[in-house]
């Protein structure tokens, strides 16, 4: 690919550098062009033609490429590249045409009145201003490609604006009385939580948890004296320990990392930090966002300890998982 690109590069310098065409190739001057040095005609060049064909072709080529990779394979850099070398290939072609194909005339309009046989003339040499497209089919179907390839182009990217998730995100497998578990499906001890510490959960004994938008959770555990809930959720956090929707409220990514500072006074307060855009939620007032684009906090779970001593959900979670989309159910 990068071999052909750099052929077709070369080849369109060497026209668009080549030497005006001397007399006897069809662009010899007349006697009046002769008299007067402004009257000049750059006439159709046939090898330049298939040059901007081919670069049209190339360039609705990448276009499609392009648009198949958003589907199939859709890695930034390989998008990034595919789609600017098919829109330099098109530009190349629009500007050789423009210089080569595309027969040019630069008359000049004496002021003096003009006999009406050089009007007759003048409307014949405009009706026939076409006629320097000698392969007229051939750059037609070339153009068709580039539009073609353009349309998918501008067209398949549509559909990464976001998923219709319709009211996925309200459906959670969370229930009152579901044991949390590790990812190994161990069920998670509220005496195994250490004060700073961080666990990924999932509801226990769900073969299809780890597919399940809203099923991971993050559960933490701070000093139970400094948390600032709302008077509803108070009893949300035995000891501590709070349960946050893993999937960050700005772009759905994975909430994994957790900060607790070992001196507040010379650092911040705990926070979880989604490593993407580095949104930041306060855990202690019930993981509202604090720093980054999140404009959303992450859905709570409430817990509760069992009589075995293991982690249960006390009930669902406080609100819709995933990014703030429109219609989400306020937390």
């Amino acid at each position: 690919m990068i071999a052909r690109l750099a052929f077709l590069l070369g080849a369109l310098r060497a026209l668009l550098r080549r030497p005006a065409p001397a007399a006897g190739d069809g662009s010899a001057l007349t006697a009046s062009e002769a008299e007067d040095p402004r009257r000049r005609r750059v006439p159709h060049d046939p090898r330049a033609e298939v040059a901007v064909a081919a670069l049209l072709v190339a360039g609705g080529l990448l276009a499609l490429a392009f648009a198949v990779l958003v589907v199939a394979h859709p890695q930034t850099q390989l998008l990034g590249a595919t789609l600017a070398a098919g829109l330099a290939c098109i530009g190349a072609a629009l500007a050789l045409a423009s210089r080569r194909v595309v027969v040019q005339d630069i008359e000049v309009e004496e002021r003096r009145p003009v006999p009406e046989t050089v009007d007759a003339e003048l409307t014949d040499e405009l009706g026939s201003g076409g006629e320097g497209l000698s392969r007229r089919r051939l750059l037609a179907g070339a153009a068709g490609v580039a539009g073609c390839g353009l349309a998918g182009a501008l067209a398949l990217p549509l559909t990464a604006l976001g998923p219709r998730l319709g009211d996925a995100p309200d459906h959670s497998p969370w229930r009152r009385g579901r044991r949390l578990a590790d990812p190994q499906g161990r069920p998670l001890r509220a005496a195994d939580i250490g004060v700073g510490s961080m666990w990924n959960a999932l509801p226990a004994a769900d073969p299809g948890a780890l597919e399940d938008l809203t099923a991971p959770v993050v559960v933490v555990r701070v000093d139970p004296t400094t948390l600032d809930l709302p008077p509803e959720r108070r009893d949300w956090a035995p000891d501590g320990i709070l349960a946050f929707s893993q999937i960050c409220t700005h772009a759905a990514c994975a909430v994994t990392l957790f900060r607790y500072p070992v001196d507040e006074d010379t650092s911040k307060p705990p926070g979880l930090v989604c490593p993407c855009h580095y949104s930041t939620f306060d855990v202690r007032r019930g993981a509202v966002p604090v720093f980054g684009p999140a404009a959303r906090p992450l859905p709570q779970l409430p817990l509760a300890v069992d009589a075995d001593g293991f982690l249960v959900a006390a009930g669902p979670l406080s609100g819709s998982v995933g990014p703030s989309f429109l219609g989400v159910r306020p937390r």
